[in-house]
């Protein structure tokens, strides 16, 4: 996950770049460092300091990478005759490289040739079941054609073997969401939370498929979490404050005073309601009478 540090740091050498400030090369590192997705970019920029002779001789060993870099952009924004010559250059330099073959393999999958590309990715399983890239070749694939069930199975394989992907079960527990398979869903975002306890997204999602499911009990695990949000933030997710008010409101009509909320939950609807009305008089003072008129319609207005 990308920081607000280096997104910035991103976005400036980005712009730099743009207004011919120079810096090319090293917005291209960057880019590849952190692992985001600037395809069009990457083609442009890549594509002028591999055509300049003396820009591309000074890179040395470098070379090379970028050629892989700017193949995988040329991919992605399906400019396939471009990949496909710097996929023959690498090939060229590299005869027996395992890694110029997964580039051959995605040339097959960019230009539709799904048969072909699974036969070459499950080449690459047998002579090494390992491959993470393979395997998530294999989940993006079923995903661009629209197989999801097929994605689904590809995922859950991928997991037996390499549990601790957190981008994995985060993927797998949206397109669980997308299909409403919210009890699965769920065991993704506890898989998640035991292993990254302090990342607040987590536990937001988590609290927000357990309200989706419904039921006392989830609703009370669901105020839990979106509670466990608002400590994690400091009390500055607006959404988390929403889903206590919400929960409060749902457990109230379920239990239909049959079972009192006790002191501390009191509060902390209480807390809520307060820190939202707080926060929209400060950032949207225009809509604090929609906010009142919503929270008087869950019956816990201040």
């Amino acid at each position: 996950m990308v920081s607000k540090t280096e997104e910035t740091q991103l976005n400036r050498l980005e712009n730099q770049v743009d207004n011919g400030g120079g810096g090319a090369w090293e917005y291209l590192c960057l880019v590849r460092k952190l692992k985001v997705r600037r395809s069009e970019k990457v083609l442009k920029y890549g594509l002028s300091i591999l055509n300049d002779l003396k820009k591309r001789s000074s890179l040395g060993s470098e070379e090379w990478t970028l050629y892989e870099q700017v193949a995988i952009a040329a991919m992605d924004c399906q400019s396939l005759d471009v990949a496909k010559d710097c996929i023959r250059l690498l090939r060229k330099a590299f005869p027996e490289s395992k890694r110029v073959g997964r580039l051959e393999a995605m040339l097959l999958e960019a230009k539709g040739s799904w048969a072909e590309a699974e036969k070459a990715y499950s080449s690459f399983l047998e002579e090494n079941p390992l491959d993470q890239v393979i395997h998530k070749r294999r989940v993006a694939m079923a995903k661009a054609q629209g197989n999801i069930s097929g994605a689904i199975e590809w995922l859950n394989k991928y997991l037996e073997i390499f549990m601790a992907d957190h981008d994995a079960w985060r993927e797998l527990a949206e397109i669980y969401v997308s299909l409403q398979m919210y009890k699965q869903a769920a065991f993704c975002y506890e898989e998640l939370i035991l292993s990254q306890p302090t990342v607040p997204l987590h536990h937001l999602a988590y609290a927000d498929v357990l309200y989706t499911l419904g039921g006392l009990e989830n609703l009370q695990t669901a105020k839990k979490y979106y509670a466990s949000v608002i400590d994690l933030t400091g009390g500055k997710n607006t959404r988390a404050l929403f889903g206590i008010n919400l929960c409060t409101s749902a457990i109230g009509q379920l239990a239909k005073g049959r079972n009192k909320e006790d002191k501390e939950s009191l509060e902390l609807q209480s807390l809520a309601t307060t820190a939202l009305e707080k926060d929209y008089k400060q950032r949207a003072p225009a809509k604090l009478s929609l906010l009142t008129t919503a929270l008087k319609s869950l019956k816990v207005s201040s």
